[in-house]
């Protein structure tokens, strides 16, 4: 967990998803919680990897979550992964929704952290890569290592 400067403090991020997907916009949400799963947020007990959003009847919600229960919640805990709502304005909603429906995109969650003293989540709008595209990018990212590493030994 690191803390920015803006007071915002970094519990999980979905690696998998900029593996996966072009990110064309990035949104910041809140999620609903009950209190024993924020205190398993705090411990670091959830996991993004294989969650996506999908909007029902005009409301945002997450699926695939995986948060662990809290080991002192007792009867409290939840079911880890349980559909949890995200809270947009209906505004936000309804435009992300026609951008689903008529271009084909999804929405993956990218991150969660607090902000301050509650859990928010990075929604990024995204659009599938091919096999190919990932390919660009280990390519891409090998070549910019290599050029790292030479210019690391000729400073030497």
């Amino acid at each position: 967990m690191s803390i920015n400067k803006s007071g915002t403090k970094q519990i999980a991020d979905n690696r998998k998803a900029r593996h996966d997907y072009f990110v064309l916009e990035q949104i910041e949400c809140g999620i609903e919680l009950v209190g024993t799963e924020v205190k398993s947020i705090r411990n670091g007990g959830v996991n993004l990897k294989d969650s996506w959003c999908s909007i029902d009847n005009g409301e945002m919600w997450v699926k695939g979550m995986h948060i662990a229960p809290y080991e002192q919640g007792n009867i409290f805990n939840r079911d880890p992964m349980r559909v949890r709502k995200l809270l947009l304005h209906k505004k936000e909603i309804n435009r992300l929704f026609g951008k689903i429906k008529q271009e084909g995109l999804t929405l993956i969650p990218l991150s969660l952290y607090f902000k301050g003293s509650r859990v928010k989540m990075a929604l990024g709008l995204c659009k599938g890569k091919k096999l190919y595209d990932k390919r660009d990018d280990m390519a891409q990212r090998s070549a910019q290592r290599d050029i790292e590493r030479a210019m690391k030994d000729r400073s030497k």
